[in-house]
């Protein structure tokens, strides 16, 4: 129903009653949105035309907004609600824990006791997450090789495994060939000695998020 909201960030609060959350104004109407700590020590309070990219959460008997400084964390968050028993406080509490690069990186390495020292995530739990999530955010489907094949002609020293591996994470997070296709340029370009699968994904996700 909603992708962002944007608008002046009018107050926020680390720790009350409804947890961690931020009031935005728009259009002199203001919203509250539940959030974390990571993404309260990137906004500012007054800043004009802030974006924030929300998820809409409807129970029984309630209806609630979930914010993020980037549309990246957004999805995670809602990607991590597909597992069952994780909802909307687990869900904020592993993206406060780990930032999107070492989250996927965990996913991708299935090391459960790394994502286990999150607070209120026990090694059942965090393999279960592991189980249900690792096809999601590393789906191969749709991967076009010709554009790796492409981009990595421009640095011999990086796997094309690496970057198909890349490219399959960014995919589940929705973006496009195209887009994937500028932000490995732009990463080959001006990261000549990242040749890592996480260290390429950081990167990538940083580029994406300025466009």
């Amino acid at each position: 129903m909603y992708d962002y909201l944007k608008g002046e960030i009018v107050s926020k609060q680390i720790n009350s009653y409804r947890g961690s959350h931020i009031v935005i104004d728009v259009n002199n109407v203001g919203y509250l949105i539940q959030t974390n700590k990571r993404t309260l020590s990137k906004l500012n309070n007054g800043q004009k035309e802030t974006k924030i990219y929300v998820s809409l959460s409807h129970k029984e008997d309630s209806m609630s907004l979930t914010g993020f400084a980037t549309r990246e964390e957004r999805d995670i968050f809602n990607i991590l609600q597909s597992v069952s028993g994780i909802g909307v406080k687990l869900a904020l509490l592993l993206l406060d824990e780990f930032d999107i690069s070492e989250l996927v990186e965990i996913m991708i390495k299935q090391d459960y006791k790394e994502l286990s020292r999150a607070k209120g995530v026990g090694v059942k739990v965090a393999q279960k997450i592991i189980l249900e999530l690792k096809d999601k955010l590393i789906t191969w489907a749709n991967v076009n090789p010709s554009d790796i094949i492409e981009v990595s002609q421009d640095n011999k020293n990086i796997s094309q495994d690496n970057l198909i591996e890349v490219q399959s994470v960014l995919i589940s997070l929705g973006y496009t060939q195209e887009e994937i296709k500028k932000a490995f340029k732009e990463v080959m370009s001006s990261n000549k000695d990242c040749t890592k699968t996480e260290d390429i994904l950081k990167y990538s996700l940083e580029y994406l998020s300025k466009l």
